[in-house]
């Protein structure tokens, strides 16, 4: 009895990590889709009340080893274009393709409540992942955002840097259960359109609201000069400097919901300052303005089935109308998806669209 106790004990010890945490943009397994009609008016995206949002102390860590690691990691994120941007004056340092930081879109360093944190992901993995249909590393995952968000190149697996981002997710996920879901992930869940997003509509919205920060042409607001690798004190949301059309933020789904609970910067989502409508037509407006192109794309989701319902780029297994994809409505492409899913003798209707 005593040698199983022991041995409970050893597996419950396994199953809590000491120190946890990832990245990207996976929506809070915890908040349910809540797809319906629009509101008209602002207001505050669901989660869960009952939890508190609680992100561990990195001024508490001490001064050794780990705690330089993990604070180089927050710096990294925090000043990417600084460290591993593409104008710092070491060129085997240059990773990262444009002048972003990761908390462009990772709010606050990653720590914001609904701003894309990265408290609790580390917990996450290894797990699969439809986009390469196979199961990846966290690794896999900062590697994901190096050549997608920041149109970049892989860090070296072995580097510095990777150990530091690492290390600094695994902070964040201090005492997280592994693969228990952490309230407060991704962007948030507010309910979809019955109609199509309006970019021209989104246009308007985006003059009014966001023009005075992003620019009027979304080139963002420069930390400093040009060539200074100080990056950008307002990130660019579209252009050649901005992140490229394989990164998450161009899925309507991801961009209206972060939107919404973000924007204009200081906002949470307790307390939007746009209405649903406005959040949904204003992203929609962003995501189909011109950005890098990132290659090979169509090798992404290789189970059609698995592809988010608002990926912007086939091929798709529905067979719909790609627009439908970057615009909505959304559910009748899930509809058309589950159809197809309990048919898995039948292949997918063949389609012209990319």
């Amino acid at each position: 009895m005593a040698r199983i106790n022991r041995l409970l004990i050893a597996l419950l010890g396994i199953a809590v990590l000491a120190c946890p945490v990832v990245f990207a943009l996976r929506h809070a397994r915890a908040q349910t889709p809540a797809p319906g009609s629009p509101t008209s008016a602002a207001s505050a995206s669901t989660i869960p009340v009952e939890t508190s949002w609680v992100v561990p102390d990195i001024d508490k860590l001490a001064d050794d080893d780990w705690g330089r690691t993990v604070r180089y990691g927050r710096d990294l994120v925090a000043k990417t274009a600084s460290l591993i941007g593409p104008e710092v004056s070491d060129p085997a340092h240059r990773f990262a393709g444009n002048n972003l930081n990761c908390q462009s879109c990772h709010l606050e360093a990653g720590t914001k409540e609904l701003g894309l944190p990265f408290v609790g992901v580390y917990a996450d993995f290894p797990n699969y992942r439809a986009r390469s249909g196979a199961v990846g590393t966290v690794e896999d995952r900062i590697q994901g955002c190096m050549v997608r968000s920041m149109n970049g190149k892989p860090l070296p697996a072995d580097s510095r840097e990777m150990t530091a981002i690492v290390a600094y997710l695994k902070f964040l996920s201090s005492g997280r259960p592994v693969g228990a879901p952490t309230h407060g992930r991704g962007p948030g869940r507010m309910p979809e359109l019955t109609r199509a997003a309006d970019p021209a509509h989104g246009e308007a919205v985006y003059a009014q609201n966001c023009a005075a920060c992003h620019g009027d042409q979304g080139q963002g607001q420069r930390a400093g000069a040009l060539g200074d690798a100080q990056g950008y004190a307002i990130p660019p949301l579209w252009g050649p400097d901005s992140f490229n059309d394989g990164a998450g933020m161009t899925r309507l789904i991801n961009a209206a919901n972060f939107v919404h609970n973000n924007m204009p910067n200081g906002v949470t989502w307790q307390a939007p300052a746009l209405s649903t409508e406005d959040a949904w037509d204003v992203a929609a407006f962003v995501d189909s303005q011109p950005r890098p192109h990132k290659a090979q794309l169509d090798r992404d989701f290789p189970n059609r089935l698995q592809k988010p319902v608002d990926a912007p780029y086939g091929p798709y297994a529905d067979g719909l109308d790609p627009t439908q994809h970057k615009l909505g409505p959304f559910q009748p492409i899930r509809d058309a998806i589950k159809e197809l899913a309990v048919r898995p003798s039948q292949a997918p209707p063949k389609t012209d669209h990319p």
